[in-house]
């Protein structure tokens, strides 16, 4: 069981991540890839994965077991910061200093020695002895994989963490931090003044004053995760709850016949929020058109358009994101 101690300080610090992090969505995923369960929400994914992948599963899978610890260094962070997009992330890792490495992937060596595991030996002692070169194709297989495996798949993982933020965003809003922590997934339990989690080991996290992080993950399955090195600005990574549904599935040939084509197009091209421009550019139509669809997506409860800048931007409601999935209702619990 994980126990995280929370103090009155620590309540008052308690945040939501604003967007997925690129590099948790990366590292988790490839627990998803090896994982045969739930088939209906990542059978397809998989399948599809597996057919853009070019070896760059057999140095991750030196890093990242099947199961268990892997090294806080693949997923960084830093206190008080947004989550990573990919590039930041990715420099953030070429910045992990050596003794960094050499502590976490001696850790990781011994938990592979109990399970059992086998790794390239030869490149967990360069990586350890902090070689910039075996650094170097690691963070290549990671930038490889996630563009394989996460990058087309980016406006759903948008899509599904939006979904929860709003979900938690309204408990913080009815209730303030204490209705925020008892709404998590079920896996989690606010008992307060600590939040208890199912976990493979037994761990205790004190916050000290630092607050918490709460991070949804697309790619986050069965339970929480939090760094091992306590030390580490404090994060918890929880599964967001997928519908009945398959996520990845495309709308049917019905929403072109309610909505017309160029305009279902539209909807779609929408994804996680463009300005007119971009919605005119990836739908194929003018400017005006593109304006014009928007307006009618917008009038019917579908869009959301809010002023950026001297632009707008083009968001789904709740109600359009539904409807592109197909009708399938959104589970909350």
């Amino acid at each position: 069981m994980l126990r995280i101690h929370v103090s009155g300080m620590d309540l008052s610090k308690v945040r939501m991540a604003t967007r997925p992090d690129a590099l948790w969505e990366t590292i988790l995923s490839f627990h998803r890839l090896r994982d045969r369960r739930a088939s209906t929400v990542f059978g397809k994914w998989r399948t599809e994965s597996r057919t853009r992948l070019n070896g760059e599963t057999r140095l991750l899978a030196a890093v990242v077991p099947p199961r268990g610890y892997f090294p806080d260094f693949l997923t960084p962070s830093e206190e008080g910061a947004e989550p990573f997009s990919l590039g930041v992330g990715m420099e953030a890792l070429r910045d992990t200093t050596v003794g960094r490495l050499h502590r976490e992937l001696a850790h990781l060596g011994a938990g592979q020695g109990r399970h059992g595991g086998r790794s390239p030996e030869a490149l967990l002692d360069a990586l350890s002895e902090g070689r910039a070169d075996p650094l170097g194709r690691l963070i290549a297989a990671v930038r490889g994989y996630h563009r394989a495996a996460v990058e087309p798949y980016w406006p759903h993982i948008q899509a599904s963490v939006e979904a929860d933020r709003a979900v938690r965003g309204r408990a913080l809003l009815d209730g303030g931090a204490d209705e925020l922590l008892a709404g998590l997934p079920p896996m989690i339990r606010w008992r307060a003044p600590v939040l208890e989690a199912d976990y493979p080991v037994d761990r205790e996290l004190r916050l000290d004053g630092r607050g918490l992080l709460l991070q949804p993950s697309f790619f986050c399955r069965g339970t929480p995760v939090v760094y091992r090195d306590p030390q580490l600005a404090p994060v918890l990574v929880y599964p967001v709850t997928h519908p009945g549904a398959p996520v990845f599935a495309e709308p049917g040939p019905w929403l072109g016949r309610l909505l017309g084509h160029t305009r279902s197009a539209v909807l779609g091209a929408i994804g996680n929020g463009c300005t007119t421009s971009e919605l005119a550019r990836r739908a194929g139509v003018s400017m005006a058109s593109a304006s014009q669809h928007a307006c009618v997506l917008r009038e019917a409860g579908l869009v959301r358009t809010l002023r950026h800048g001297s632009s707008v931007l083009h968001t789904l409601t709740p109600l359009g994101g539904s409807l592109l999935r197909g009708g399938a209702p959104l589970a909350l619990s």
